[in-house]
This record gives C-alpha cells, structure tokens and sequence, in this order.
C-alpha cells in the first residue's frame, strides 16, 4: 500500500530494490490510489504491478486468488540469493 502507518509504500520499494538480496522480488503495490503520479512513480521506482484495491470482500478475494495463480503457477521468477 502505498499509504501505510510508518513508512510509504514508495519508501518501501526504495528499499527494497537497493538490496541486492531483494532487488529481484516481485513488488506489487495495491492501493485506492488512482493517481497517474503514484502509478507512475511507482514503475519508474521498479514495481512489478500496480493493482487499485477493488471496494468489495468478494472482489479482493478473487484478486487475491488470480495474483496467486499468475505469480506461483504461470511465471518463472529467478531464484532469490
């Protein structure tokens, strides 16, 4: 998310990507926001994906199951050091 308690989420992907350990994982940043500047920012910064939270339970929850299936089952990530 982008707006959380401590530390932005663009915060976070900043640190992320600077680790050499982590710099190759999958970020994907779900939000409200619908800002060209925050989805912009966000892949100039290196995220993977940039996902709107959808407003229902139901549709979060099928998000959730179609992130799984392509990020587990259809692409090939390389190994984390």
């Amino acid at each position: 998310d982008l707006n959380m308690p401590r530390k932005s989420g663009h915060e976070a992907l900043q640190e992320i990507k600077a680790d050499p350990k982590l710099r190759r994982l999958p970020v994907v940043i779900m939000t409200t926001s619908k800002a060209e500047e925050d989805i912009v920012r966000s892949y100039d910064m290196g995220v993977n994906s940039f996902i709107v939270k959808p407003v229902t339970f139901e549709a979060l929850v099928d998000l959730i199951r179609e992130l799984d299936k392509y990020w587990f089952q259809i692409v090939e990530l390389p190994k984390l050091d």
